[in-house]
This record gives structure tokens, sequence and C-alpha cells, in this order.
């Protein structure tokens, strides 16, 4: 018997597979130039530099940015969002943020909380993961300098009312910064319509990029309130041993990992040919499908939102009776459906759903080359679990 074909369902941690084009991308710049961006005027030097420029053009028209320059190249979604928040309030005041997110927002701003330094206020959410604008305008005091909130949960895929909250935010002087890791990429997104001063999010999620590669958008002006967490040299202004205040050398010390921001940008431009009104469709239509057949099986829940339209091409279930990594494991080894597990790095949206001391969800995501019949087949082997143990509790009380 052949082996079974392996379907991968945790896009959410990482896409895969990548389009040819990125493997293309990261190849022939390893093979065939190999140079450091902005290090040296001979001709592969030259010509990787203004690949890289490229690439920052493009992800500037991308989220709908005015000025590439406004574009910084991080090492993750992790590096972006550090960058983000050590860099506006390391130095004191009040942030808002919520309960929905990853840990990335949460441990920086704890370990800044208990040093003493800022103050921080979490903001709970409803029963189908979504924060409520109200309770974050109430939770605003005079001296908040940043709200911080994830645009889609990476638990259960709720989206956020980002544009709100950042008009909320910014009535009253607060910058929005807003984690884009489950939506940049995964649907038509605009910084000016979400009211984004900054925008967080990894190349190697919805962008389809090699990993080891980020992004952080930062609304002009915005720069004069957001000091470098890393200093060294940037291929310019190299007789001042003093950082760079232009943009972005100012936030990018080191050699940048051209080969993941090459294949990062092979990623959009397939992303751009296929539209992301595309994109998104093809999500919700399997979202939609995958929703209605788990809904369909006994002593499972589904967690989040009820509808497709609701979320991201992300779903959370838990099923009685049975661990959440051990149905995980059994996805894996019996039907090679892997998945991801646990408390996916957000332990305060797990203990809203009332997960958390249960060992979390198990968490089934999509992306843009998931395929119906990878969903089918997720579902039949999901109803083959859950009547297997039906029958094993039937024969033991029996």
């Amino acid at each position: 018997m052949p082996p079974r074909p392996r379907i991968y369902l945790d896009q959410a941690a990482t896409s895969w597979p990548k389009p040819e084009a990125v493997y293309q991308a990261v190849e022939r710049y390893q093979r065939e130039s190999g140079a450091a961006a902005g290090r040296g005027s001979y001709a592969e030097a030259v010509e990787v530099g203004e690949a890289v420029e490229r690439a920052r053009r493009d992800l500037a028209r991308f989220v709908g940015a005015d000025d590439a320059r406004q574009i910084v190249f991080t090492f993750n979604g992790t590096d972006s969002l550090n960058l983000a928040i050590h860099g506006t309030v390391a130095e004191g005041g009040h942030v808002v943020t919520t309960v929905v997110e990853h840990n990335s927002v949460l441990r920086p701003l704890r370990h800044l909380e208990a040093a003493g330094r800022i103050e921080v206020t979490r903001v709970g959410c409803s029963l189908t993961a979504v924060v409520d604008p109200d309770d974050l305008r109430r939770a605003i005091r005079p001296d908040t300098k940043l709200v911080a909130l994830s645009h889609a949960s990476n638990v259960t895929g709720a989206l956020q009312p980002a544009a709100e909250i950042g008009r909320i935010a910014h009535e009253h002087g607060a910058l929005f910064l807003l984690d884009a890791a489950q939506t940049l990429g995964d649907l038509p997104l605009s910084v000016d319509d979400l009211a984004v001063d900054l925008l967080a999010a990894p190349g190697h999620k919805g962008l389809l990029g090699p990993l080891g590669t980020g992004v952080l958008y930062v609304r002009r002006g915005v720069e004069d309130q957001l000091a470098p967490v890393r200093q060294g040299g940037t291929g310019s202004f190299s007789d001042d041993d003093r950082q760079p205040e232009t943009l972005p050398d100012r936030y990018e010390s080191g050699n940048l990992n051209v080969a993941g921001i090459l294949g990062l940008a092979a990623g959009v431009g397939w992303l751009r040919e296929q539209g992301l009104d595309h994109v998104r469709r093809h999500a919700l239509h399997l979202t939609e499908r995958l929703l209605a057949g788990l809904s369909a099986i006994a002593e499972l829940r589904v967690h989040g939102p009820a509808t497709a339209g609701q979320r991201v091409g992300v779903v959370s279930v838990t099923l009685a009776a049975i661990d959440p990594q051990e149905l995980a494991a059994t996805l894996d080894s019996a039907y090679r459906i892997q998945v991801r597990s646990g408390l996916q790095c957000a332990p305060l949206m797990h203990r809203a759903l009332g997960t958390l001391a249960g060992g979390g969800t198990v968490r089934f995501s999509l992306g843009p080359l998931t395929t119906a019949d990878e969903i089918d087949v997720t579902l039949a082997a999901m109803n083959e679990i859950a009547s297997a143990m039906a029958h094993q509790e039937g024969h033991d009380a029996g």
C-alpha cells in the first residue's frame, strides 16, 4: 500500500508548501550572487541592493504605504513586535492590549511591566474571541502611549474590529500597533483604512516567504517615537559611529537576510498575481467546508466565530474525552494530517475560552495551496476518530 500523502494544516505556524517562485528566488540568490545588500560597489552587491529595495517597494504597495522607507525588514514577526514595543514604551507609560494576543506581544509587555517600567491593561473578549471596542475605549487612560492588538486570533482565527480600535487609539493620542501575523497575505488590508501606526508581521506565514523574515511598517512621523533597539553597521554613514536617523537604516543594523527577503518578494509577487480577493475567497470556501463538517461531529466543540466570514482560515476544536496532543498525534500517525495542538503561544486566549486547564485545542489552519480534497480527507479522519471513541466508550460502559 502506498504511503498516505502528507496533509499540512499548520499554515498559521508557517506556510508550506511555498509557490515554486519562492524556492527559485532563494536558490538563485544563493548559487548566483551571495552578496550582502548595501555592503559593496561590485556588480553583484549592487544588483542585490536593488533587488532588496524592489522588495521593499513591493511590500509598501502591498500594505498601502506611500513610501517604501516606511517598510523595515526584520528577522521574524516576533522581532518586528519587539522593536515596536520596546522602541515605543521602554521608557515608561501605559499600554492597552487584549487577552487575544500571542506571546510575542504578551511577553515583551510582561517583561517591561515586571521591571516596573510600564503599566499594562489587558482587555477581555467575548465567548467568540472578539474584543469589544467599547471595552478597549474604557481601558485607555490619559497616559496611554500604545494600543497593541492582534488583527486575528492565532487560536480561533477570529477577526478583530481593528479599524475601529485604531480610530479609538488615535482619538486618545495613543499609537496603534497591529499584529498582522495571521492576516497579512491572507486578506486585503490597508494601513490607512486600519488607522495603523505600526504594523508587524512575519514573512513566512501569509506572505509565503521563508522563515527568518519579517516586516514592520512605520507610519511617517512615528519614527520620532520609535527608538531603535539594536545598533550596528548599516552600510550607510560609515564615517559616523552614531546610529543613522534615516529610514529604514535606523532600524536595520547588521546584514539583512537577503535570501529570505528575495524569497519573500517572490511570495508577495505570487499573491499579487493570484489577487488577494481570490486568495480570500479560496480561504472562505475551505473554512466554511471545514466548519460545517466539524460542527456535525458529536462531542466536538468548535471555538470562535460561527461563520467563516468572521475569521481567517484558522479553526480550533476540542473533542470530549481526548487530550488535544493525543488527537493531534493520532491525526499525524494514522492519517498523515499535521495540525497544531496545545496553547499555540496564547495562554490568555485559552484562559478566556476555558481551554487552558485541558491542554488547549487542536488547531487546523489553511493556506492558499490547501485543497478541498485535503479538507474532505481531514473531516473523514475526524469522523473516524470520533466514532472509534464513541464505540470504545460504549464498550467500556457495557
